[in-house]
């Protein structure tokens, strides 16, 4: 009997030995976005847009982070459904997304109406709910389900592994036990989704915070844009909503 029970606690053992948290990496996220719903059927100039434009357009950003820090850049487009360069009021080519989850602030260089920025301030705060008992496996995980709002009215549903410590997750939306592997966002018409996680290898002296640009506080940014896309319709809320992440 002794020697059985001692078999089972080793057995054990071996099982929690064999559960590895990881908290650096870096993550290719897909991003997908339905741009004939985003641009709404508000004016003429959008019908003129939607047979400019592919409906759906596919871009892949890579996210890579340690410890309580992250960078989100772009990595390549889907060529067979690239948006026009000057399409909208940023250009995702030159975007650097950087957070530091410790202090809850970010520093991000952004391409705004003609011009690069360094914006600064404090990462996006989403009010969640979680919904543990609701599953999906991303990328080789198993996630559990989270809805939060953000903007006021907006609702994200997400998906996260505790299986990744870091409370992290694509451009500026985070705060849930574990890392983000998957967003929707119905009213943006957009989704992000992990298609791999590398571990080994990851040069994280690339995760620094950019010093480029013109500084300005976010809030001071948001409102010029605000004014710009005013009269722009539900394309004009896409656009500051896009800008706001």
């Amino acid at each position: 009997m002794k020697k059985i029970i001692l078999v089972i606690l080793i057995g054990c053992c071996g099982l929690v030995n064999a559960q590895q948290f990881i908290n650096s990496g870096a993550i290719e996220f897909e991003v997908r976005t339905n741009n004939h719903r985003a641009l709404g059927d508000e004016g003429m100039w959008v019908q003129m847009w939607k047979d400019k434009i592919p409906q759906f357009s596919t871009t892949y950003f890579q996210y890579t982070f340690n410890d309580n820090k992250s960078v989100y850049k772009f990595d390549r487009y889907d060529e067979k459904t690239k948006l026009p360069r000057g399409f909208g009021i940023s250009n995702p080519e030159d975007d650097i997304w950087y957070n530091d989850y410790a202090t809850g602030a970010f520093a991000n260089y952004r391409y705004i109406l003609g011009d690069n920025y360094l914006l600064t301030g404090e990462i996006l705060k989403v009010d969640w709910k979680l919904s543990p008992n609701e599953t999906r496996e991303i990328a080789g995980f198993n996630c559990r389900k989270a809805t939060g709002i953000i903007f006021d009215s907006v609702y994200v549903f997400a998906f996260y592994t505790d299986e990744i410590t870091v409370s992290g997750g694509p451009m500026g939306i985070s705060g849930l036990p574990g890392m983000i592997l998957g967003i929707t966002i119905p009213r943006m018409f957009t989704s992000y989704i992990a298609t791999k996680l590398q571990v080994a290898g990851v040069d994280v002296r690339t995760i620094v915070a950019p010093q480029k640009g013109k500084k300005k506080e976010f809030e001071s940014i948001r409102k010029d844009v605000a004014k710009v896309t005013k009269d722009w319709g539900s394309w004009g809320t896409q656009a500051l909503w896009n800008m706001s992440l």
